[in-house]
Parts: structure tokens; C-alpha cells; sequence
């Protein structure tokens, strides 16, 4: 029992689970703009090859 409260009361184990939360919320927004950057390049280059008379890949 007195080990847990060893665990509960030590602040590096919350400051570790803090920069956790941050860097897992970091990554969350870094794959949603990826996806919407990669999103963008498939329209842009999809315009540009209709407009060059090609067939557009899939």
C-alpha cells in the first residue's frame, strides 16, 4: 500500500504521462493536415493531368 502511494504522490510519473498526452495530441494534428495536404496534391495533380489530356489514376 505504501507504494502506491509512493506512485501517487511522485510528480515525475504525472509530468511523464503530461508530455505524453501532448505529444500523442501533436501527432492527431500533424496526421489530420497531412491527410488534408495529401488530399489537395491528389485534386492538384488530378486537374492537372485531366487538363493535360490524360487519364487520371485512381
Amino acid at each position: 500500500m505504501q507504494k502506491i502511494r509512493n506512485f501517487i504522490k511522485n510528480s515525475k510519473g504525472a509530468t511523464a504521462i503530461e508530455y505524453g498526452l501532448i505529444a500523442a495530441l501533436i501527432a492527431v494534428a500533424a496526421i489530420a493536415a497531412m491527410q488534408g495536404l495529401g488530399n489537395q496534391l491528389k485534386t492538384t495533380f488530378g486537374t492537372v493531368t485531366t487538363s493535360m489530356g490524360g487519364k487520371a489514376a485512381t
